[in-house]
């Protein structure tokens, strides 16, 4: 989630995070799993709709060219890029649910199970954890091929609070785990 070209540069040096990530598609698409894709991006309609109550759309609206749905900035990076029948959603808020029709996508393809790697920790991933299990997801979290513009944040998160609504796990681990399935 989020491993668009603008977020992914706000990481510094971000090579072992995507080779991580690009790991983990490999071993989901190897096990017929469907991969799915979640980006910010806006179109004018959608910056005009954000209430001057948002502290999303303070953030936004500061970079509002970097977020715009044309922009180089919001496409998926090339060393994750999707692939034809992958799910992409494009949304307007944190999570990855709420203005997106993800849901019905992974309904519709019989899906239970989530696995979620994203940038950053403290945003996108922590609202998605709390949604989808409230969705009654099964939710997994893969702690390395996730990162946050503050570790301390990130540590805290996948320690400490994501274990209650989900299995953090690693890249290592997803192969093994999917193999038993």
């Amino acid at each position: 989630m989020d491993y668009q070209n603008g977020v992914v540069d706000m990481l510094g040096d971000p090579d072992d995070l995507l080779s991580r990530a690009a790991s983990a598609i490999a071993t989901v698409r190897r096990a017929g799993g469907h991969v799915g894709y979640v980006r910010v991006a806006f179109e004018d309609a959608d910056f005009q709709a954000i209430p001057p109550t948002s502290r999303m759309g303070a953030r936004v609206g500061t970079s509002a060219t970097a977020f715009h749905n044309d922009s180089p900035a919001t496409a998926v990076h090339d060393r994750v890029a999707p692939e034809p029948g992958d799910i992409i959603v494009r949304k307007v808020r944190v999570g990855a649910f709420s203005t997106t029709d993800l849901d019905a996508q992974l309904r519709e393809r019989g899906v239970d199970t989530l696995i979620l790697a994203g940038i950053s920790t403290s945003g996108v991933v922590l609202s998605t954890v709390r949604d989808a299990s409230d969705r009654d997801y099964r939710v997994l979290v893969l702690a390395d091929a996730t990162a946050d513009r503050e570790p301390g944040v990130h540590a805290f998160l996948t320690e400490r609070i994501f274990p209650r609504q989900a299995d953090v796990i690693t890249v290592a681990d997803l192969e093994g785990l999917l193999s038993t399935r």
